[in-house]
């Protein structure tokens, strides 16, 4: 169990309020850290110039988010559909035109080095298939671009580690899209376990839904069949660095219209090689979360037993302090209940409940129709970030570590028994096995170099 004076001792980074531009609420966070020798600096009333690399369903939720604030500009796109990127043109035009302005250019390319060749883009937003985040990222590090990156940060742990390591050596921003952080309910319930007041911790529950795996969350392999590439769709540059080809259907980067929108989300979520499966997309939030919650941010479990595995019956994480943390549905959604011993509290997206009436929320949460993935709050902390140099609320070694817990688990489930991993070092305990799903060998003509 992790008493509140070892977890104020341990939790390291401390607590320090966040504060942003226009709608942001005070954030728990690291304390600020300034990102080293940025190249360019902005002031309060400067604009930072915005590309966008991906322009599916979640970029168009991010655009509309971001194109808002004052202190953005949104100035070019880029994604490898022709529809996506008309379709992006049309809205931003349409943006800017309702405001008043009368010439509007926003220009488009399908490949994303041409966003980062441009001198005049300050800060990219990505939000591409997450086997791209890392090639993209770090190359947007090394072009001197601020970078707002799509959660989960990486596809595999090793990508991760490269990163970390870009947006230090290059002096970059880079905020992870872990929005829950930035949002009401889930600060408070921080909030109330950072600072001891839910007394010993020592059991985590976290549910992160079911897809395709009915059991686990994590990814199956592809059961698509493969279908003809639609006009205007480059598929061997939205394979990117895949070394296994995967064949085109239309679930996996869904047809739409330049007026409408996506019928579904991408299904390279749920399959191998492509993604992680619920085990990353909604992990990645709730995870996230849990880290939080128990000051393991940069660090992590230190065994992960997989569901079925001899006795255990959910998927299981150890942390070497004794908390327990399992993956396993408590009947209210995605969602994350955390065990203490003045009572438990439980959150959600819109919703939070205790049964310690002292641990209750002093306002209600707001209940606005605003989209959750809209709501200014987590892109006024970047736009803050990229003007003071200090790091946002959820750095890039923060999204690291979250985004390997849910790999670890998924590492688990596919090898079918535990794994004992060392956070410190990032190393699985003399497991060959195990280590060699950190990373997969990308195909010719695609590096990770810093």
């Amino acid at each position: 169990m992790l008493s509140r004076r070892n977890f104020l001792k341990t939790s390291g980074l401390g607590l320090a309020g966040v504060m942003a531009s226009q709608q942001m609420l005070a954030a728990v966070a690291p304390s600020p850290v300034p990102s080293p020798a940025a190249k360019k600096k902005t002031t309060a009333n400067d604009k930072v110039n915005l590309g966008f690399i991906g322009l599916g369903q979640q970029a168009m939720n991010l655009l509309n988010g971001f194109i808002g604030m004052d202190g953005f500009r949104v100035v070019c796109g880029c994604d490898v559909y022709d529809i996506k990127r008309n379709r992006f043109v049309k809205r931003v035009t349409d943006f800017y035109t309702g405001k008043g302005e009368k010439k509007v250019k926003v220009d488009v390319y399908e490949d994303y080095q041409d966003v980062l060749a441009r001198p005049d883009v300050d800060a990219v937003v990505i939000a591409v298939p997450d086997h791209q985040h890392a090639i993209i990222a770090v190359a947007a590090c090394k072009a001197g671009k601020d970078v707002y990156l799509e959660k989960p940060m990486t596809l595999t742990i090793y990508e991760g580690q490269i990163l970390c390591k870009a947006v230090r050596k290059y002096g970059r921003i880079l905020q992870v899209g872990s929005q829950q952080r930035s949002s009401e309910e889930f600060v408070h319930a921080a909030t109330m376990c950072r600072e001891g007041l839910l007394g010993d911790i020592s059991r985590v529950l976290v549910f992160v839904g079911r897809n395709v795996n009915p059991k686990s969350g994590a990814p199956i392999p592809n059961p698509l069949k493969e279908q003809p590439i639609p006009e205007g769709l480059n598929w061997d540059k939205w394979l990117g660095p895949l070394n296994e080809y995967v064949k085109y259907h239309p679930d996996l980067d869904p047809l739409i219209t330049e007026t409408e929108g996506e019928k579904l989300w991408g299904a390279w979520r749920w399959y191998k090689p492509t993604g992680g499966g619920l085990m990353t997309d909604w992990g990645a939030h709730m995870f996230d979360i849990a880290q939080w919650m128990l000051g393991k941010d940069g660090s992590g479990p230190v065994e992960v037993i997989p569901p079925g595995y001899e006795f255990t019956e959910n998927l299981t994480y150890k942390y070497d302090n004794g908390i327990v943390m399992t993956e396993q549905d408590f009947g209210t959604g995605q969602g994350v209940r955390i065990y203490g011993s003045e009572g438990w509290l439980e959150v959600h997206r819109g919703s939070y409940k205790t049964s310690n009436p002292k641990l209750e929320m002093k306002k209600k949460i707001n209940d606005d129709d605003v989209p959750f993935e809209t709501k200014a709050g987590h892109y006024g902390v970047f736009l803050n970030s990229i003007r003071t140099r200090i790091d946002p609320n959820v750095p890039v070694e923060t999204g690291h570590s979250s985004c390997t817990v849910c790999t670890l688990g998924n590492i688990a489930i596919e090898l079918n028994r535990p794994v004992k991993w060392n956070p410190i070092v990032q190393k699985f305990m003399n497991d060959v096995e195990a280590s060699k799903l950190m990373h997969y060998k990308y195909r010719d003509g695609y590096t990770l170099e810093l």
